[in-house]
Formats: structure tokens, sequence, C-alpha cells
């Protein structure tokens, strides 16, 4: 499924969720849809699904450096970020390491 086929049927969101829990086996994730909020912006449209914050941690990221894990998230999601994703912002932790609470 395309990040466009995705969009249409309401499961961008969901596709995120399931890509990155299946090349990161992640003891945390959260992925919310902050389109909402982006209405307007360049990259918007309507029914959303284009802007996402991504908190995530998994033992993948333990030792590598904020930009390598953003290129490894940002590589699983290569088809929707040239796709209909718009905007991606994340947050990728090691199991040992803090992680700042969500906005939803």
């Amino acid at each position: 499924m395309t990040a466009s086929q995705a969009s249409t049927s309401g499961t961008v969101k969901a596709l995120i969720e399931r890509k990155l829990s299946e090349a990161f086996a992640p003891t945390a994730l959260t992925v919310v849809d902050e389109s909402h909020r982006h209405a307007g912006h360049a990259g918007s449209r309507p029914g959303g699904e284009t802007h996402f914050r991504v908190s995530i941690v998994a033992a993948a990221f333990a030792g590598r450096s904020r930009l390598d894990r953003h290129r490894m998230v940002n590589a699983t999601l290569a088809e929707e970020l040239a796709g209909g994703v718009h905007a991606l912002a994340i947050e990728a932790k090691a199991p040992d390491e803090p992680v700042r609470p969500t906005l939803g």
C-alpha cells in the first residue's frame, strides 16, 4: 500500500506504526497525527494525514547519533515521505535514555 493509497483510506498513521514496529521492534512507539495543527500550511491537504510526530524507543538506536537515528527512521518511511507525508518530527531513543512525554 502506498502512502497515497493509505491516506485515502485513513490509515497512514497505522502504516507508519506497522513499518516502524517491523523495522525496529520498539519497546515504546507513539505516532501522533498533527495535521490539524498545520491546516493551510505547505503540504497540508483536506483530510489530513500529512504531518506526524513519532516517539520511538528501540535497542537499534543504542550508540547511534541523533542524526543516524533520524536517517534510520526516514529510510524506513521513505515511501511515505516521498508520497503524502509532508512533515515528520522524530524523537528516537535507546531504551536506557529518558523520553519526553508526547503531547497529542
